[in-house]
């Protein structure tokens, strides 16, 4: 029952409704005392031959008062404690949903999409049911059973109530077995669902690239084997969950037995009339369900201990970038300076980046060119700072990227990294994305700066072309120039273009830039490509290797230096003649 108690944050905010949800509950359970009562005392009038035709129409009238008072008090708990069980589902939703957009790039390193969605789907339910049914199974146990005993023991025969009650202990030991085995396997089950989640996530974004390589039978016979095994885990659960009824029926059928038994002999004994062993038998048959609802509560209680666990495993990891103490909260801009003298990723020894400097007047522009590998994207997300625990410093504006709140940070920039993403929206929505109130002639004219404007007057709906999800129906020079639009519209002061024109021919390409110098003035440019083109005619380019600067300068400087960079230059360039036929 430890999950109550993990809960009780919740049912102490939504104390009224939980308590005014209880209190009707427990009045239910005084009501479904009267029926069997009432009939008791019928049989016994009918024996004794004192029953009257008033009379009856009195005790018939009770009974359906009270049977419609327990059907309207009956809503009212559901009311009360399922809405409230919704309420915390929603809340924890929420909450999930906050964590997740508040954790670094660090985090979504370790765990899988699918992981987080089972998370916030099939764990969410199972505790959704803790404070619904489990809530109900366990007052409704406890008052329902409670007041029946007390009924049985104080207004029948406390000797009767006893010897039926002592298989009672045997179902308590059991059940409580079984649910800490079901707490297990459990979990264990959720797990299985949550790898069977990612995989299928994986599977159906990949799609394209499994039906190029012909992987589609393997890919089935690989979900097919996840598959199975989220079955058996399951089928562990059940085998558990399967128990509980046969036990309590057993359990119950004792009970019966010794009541029947001793029942009989009271009568003989003129102990106990035989409306009294009526109104008995018919109180000891309220009790099958406190006790089928007590093997129930393990189930619904473990399931939702395991699946909270799960969840709270989750917001209590804490971000690793956070707001330092005295931030302040104004966009950076001016001059910018790096000096790292070393960074590693989480949990990796090798250096991703060491010995990096350089200074970038506001207004400038900067290209970033090197090999696959050579440090280009994670001197980027240093800038953004998506990672820390480099040993140096990045100041903007003179101040420490540190020392402004990361929302201000972020602010500044605009970017538009290489695995570029599109809602399924409109086109105009993903444009305007970052800037929701924008007009449609601000985005037509990001999208005329992006050279994407012409291509969605093509589209079926022009701006209101729905894209798919993450941009399926379009090209990849469309995916990408949509991107640029999205960042401009934003008029960052700094605009980061992590390799963002690799899937733009040439002259589309000249144009992009041309038409970026000639609405950014005073305002910082960062470029990395693999196509020289892209930067030459940056302020400043400095050329990685290995993950430290082993060239800088201008274009023309560059080239009079000889080396990497000039011979890439030139290879690009005989390319590029030869494709287009040596003019």
């Amino acid at each position: 029952m430890r999950v109550f108690l993990e809960l009780g944050w919740f049912f102490k905010q939504e104390k009224r409704a939980y308590i005014s949800g209880v209190l009707v509950l427990l009045f239910v359970a005084v009501l479904q005392l009267v029926p069997p009562r009432i009939v008791g005392l019928v049989v016994d009038e009918i024996i004794q031959n004192e029953i009257t035709v008033n009379g009856l129409l009195i005790w018939v009238g009770l009974l359906v008062l009270s049977g419609l008072a327990m059907y309207v008090l009956r809503y009212v708990w559901r009311i009360k404690i399922f809405g409230s069980a919704v309420k915390l589902a929603r809340q924890l939703r929420e909450t999930l949903y906050h964590h997740f957009t508040t954790m670094t790039s660090a985090f979504y390193q370790r765990k899988r999409v699918g992981d987080l969605m089972a998370h916030a789907t099939n764990d969410l339910s199972a505790i959704q049911q803790t404070a619904g049914s489990g809530v109900l199974t366990l007052v409704d146990s406890l008052a329902t059973g409670g007041s029946v005993i007390l009924a049985m023991g104080f207004t029948i025969s406390w000797k009767l109530t006893l010897i039926a009650l002592i298989p009672l202990p045997f179902m308590a030991i059991l059940t409580s077995y079984y649910g800490h085995l079901l707490h297990k396997k459990f979990k264990s089950a959720q797990e299985a669902f949550s790898s069977l989640n990612d995989k299928t996530q994986e599977s159906v974004n990949g799609v394209k690239v499994i039906k190029t390589f012909g992987q589609e039978e393997e890919e089935v016979e690989s979900f097919r084997e996840q598959s199975e095994d989220v079955v058996q885990k399951n089928i562990a659960v059940a085998k558990i969950d399967a128990l509980f009824d046969p036990t309590i029926s057993i359990i119950i059928g004792i009970s019966y037995f010794l009541t029947i038994v001793f029942g009989s002999r009271f009568v003989m004994n003129g102990e106990m009339t035989i409306g009294d062993l009526v109104a008995f038998t018919t109180y000891l048959s309220l009790l099958v369900w406190p006790m089928l609802a007590f093997g129930w509560l393990f189930n619904i209680v473990e399931r939702g201990r395991a699946s909270y666990q799960r969840v709270r495993s989750l917001l209590d990891e804490v971000p690793e970038i956070v707001d330092l103490p005295g931030a302040v909260d104004t966009t950076p801009t001016g001059d910018i300076e790096v000096k790292l003298t070393r960074f590693s990723y989480p949990n990796e020894t090798d250096m991703a980046l060491h010995d990096i400097e350089f200074s970038l007047e506001k207004g400038q522009t900067l290209g970033i060119v090197g090999k696959t590998g050579a440090g280009k994207t994670s001197l980027l997300k240093l800038l953004l700072r998506e990672f820390e625990g480099y040993e140096g410093e990045i100041v903007v504006g003179g101040k420490s990227i540190k020392q402004y709140k990361l929302e201000a940070l972020r602010s500044a920039y605009g970017y538009v990294p290489q695995d570029h993403f599109l809602f399924s929206s409109t086109v105009s929505d993903n444009i305007s994305f970052a800037r929701p109130n924008a007009t449609q002639e601000e985005i037509w004219e990001a999208s005329r700066t992006a050279c994407i404007h012409d291509d969605i007057l093509e589209f079926s709906e022009g701006y209101e072309t729905i894209v798919g999800e993450r941009g399926v129906s379009l090209s990849g020079g469309q995916k990408q120039r949509i991107s640029i639009a999205r960042s401009i519209l934003m008029d960052p002061e700094i605009l980061i273009l992590d390799d963002s024109l690799s899937a733009v021919d040439a002259k589309t390409e000249e144009a992009i830039l041309t038409a970026l110098r000639n609405n950014r003035e005073q305002k910082t440019t960062i470029i990395t490509a693999h196509r020289l083109s892209a930067i030459q005619h940056a302020d400043l380019i400095i050329v990685l290797d290995n993950g430290t600067i082993v060239e800088r300068g201008n274009h023309a400087k560059l080239m009079e230096q000889g080396g990497w960079y000039k011979e890439m230059y030139l290879r690009q360039q005989l390319e590029s003649l030869v494709e287009h036929g040596g003019k």
